[in-house]
């Protein structure tokens, strides 16, 4: 009976992402490892490639080849190679890009969208390499497949795809520069698609007017002022109010009683703790302000730092102050690319922006824009004596304005080992 042979066995995920921390780094390194015959000749190859022994790898279409150093003082001549897309699959891929303005930021910014590899394999076209594709080779004695020096090459690769997912488009048969050429080729030739037809109706103006007609009218209401006159009774004894704050209080709830009449109701949906945020902002006094953060249980500062916040943007400023989020990849780039250029022009050199998330810090200078749920930005500023960022003035949806708004304000950075989050 011929000894059996030892089935493909998959290494652990968190082994992949020692290579790659992204989705389509980890898949090139799937697709190696479920074409691979031997798990031994696999940990060989990781050790060598962890021990930089792979050498400098030089991508053409259909293969990738690198020296990677053996036992022998030689390096053996390591390659893999992947088969090229055909001019009909190309047409393909290009079409699913340019389907998506989104998906070509993503590839300038550095990632690989999700998105786009599904449209094309829907489609029949293998962007990412499938496990009977990869086809390694190696100068080495070794018959395996792979070797150990070329495992250590594919792995090598899959932490290049991580920073340049152009990489795998060239290995596929086309590199950066024809790809971009032909979509812009593309765009060119697209024609423009004729809106349809409109139905037939009656002008937006007209409509408004018979609606509002039937529509319940309330009347004008004067501008609330604080009470004069004393209060008929005093607050309750122990209840810890004065007159003043009554009267404070009775001020508000009528300045929100007309707003909410004109049709704001952003106040209705506040939490308490962005309720006590806002009375503060209202500038009702020192007292009033120690008051509201012992009530809250906030810490003195944090509560400021939002206070300020909602001066400059109401409740979106305290969203935009607290919870970060992910906006369009395109949002951000176009905004880092206007901020860029608008700091050349005006200093003469260019500045290193540092994204993160729905944030453009400035690097080493102190200034921060934060791109807010309502697509203004909110410009920030780095306080050096606590460590922490300060909204500075109000949001604007250029970005330049908002920069400009605090540029004469900002300050170097004492700390450039801080994340900039």
């Amino acid at each position: 009976m011929s000894p059996s042979v030892p089935g493909p066995r998959r290494t652990s995920a968190r082994d992949r992402r020692v290579f790659s921390e992204t989705w389509w780094g980890q898949a090139w390194v799937a697709a190696l490892e479920d074409s691979a015959l031997d798990a031994g000749r696999l940990s060989r190859g990781r050790t060598y490639a962890r021990q930089g022994m792979v050498g400098p790898v030089t991508i053409a279409p259909g293969q990738a080849t690198a020296p990677v150093q053996g036992s022998r003082p030689c390096p053996y001549r390591s390659s893999v190679h992947l088969p090229v897309l055909t001019s009909p699959q190309w047409d393909v891929l290009l079409d699913a890009i340019v389907a998506r303005a989104g998906h070509l930021a993503a590839l300038l910014d550095g990632e690989m969208p999700a998105e786009l590899a599904d449209a094309a394999h829907q489609a029949g076209v293998s962007l990412l390499p499938q496990p009977t594709e990869l086809a390694p080779d190696c100068s080495c004695p070794d018959w395996g497949s792979p070797c150990k020096h070329a495992a250590a090459l594919c792995y090598a690769i899959a932490a290049t795809l991580d920073t340049d997912p152009f990489v795998l488009f060239a290995l596929r048969g086309r590199d950066r520069q024809e790809i971009f050429s032909q979509l812009r080729a593309r765009r060119m030739e697209t024609p423009e698609v004729a809106s349809p037809q409109a139905p037939v109706g009656i002008p937006a103006a007209a409509a408004y007017a018979d609606w509002a007609a039937d529509t319940l009218r309330w009347p004008d209401l004067p501008a609330p002022a604080v009470h004069a006159a004393a209060l008929p009774l005093a607050p309750p004894p122990g209840s810890g109010l004065a007159n003043a704050d009554l009267e404070h209080l009775m001020a508000d709830a009528a300045t929100r009683a007309a707003r909410i009449l004109a049709g704001d109701t952003a106040s209705l949906h506040l939490t308490q703790h962005q309720d006590a945020v806002r009375i503060a902002a209202s500038s009702p006094g020192p007292e009033w302000f120690h008051h509201l953060i012992q009530n809250t249980g906030a810490k003195p500062t944090a509560f400021a730092r939002l206070t300020r916040a909602w001066r400059h943007g109401g409740s979106t400023g305290i969203t935009v102050a607290e919870q970060p989020h992910t906006p369009a990849p395109t949002a951000v780039a176009a905004a880092r690319t206007a901020v860029t250029q608008a700091l050349t022009e005006m200093t003469g050199t260019p500045f290193p922006l540092r994204a993160w998330r729905n944030r453009l810090t400035l690097t080493g200078h102190g200034v921060q824009l934060r791109l807010g749920p309502d697509s203004r930005w909110y410009p920030y500023l780095h306080d050096t004596a606590d460590g922490e960022w300060w909204p500075a003035a109000p949001a604007d949806t250029d970005p330049v304005a908002a920069l400009t708004s605090v540029w004469h304000r900002q300050e170097p950075a004492t700390d450039s080992s801080r994340p900039a989050r």
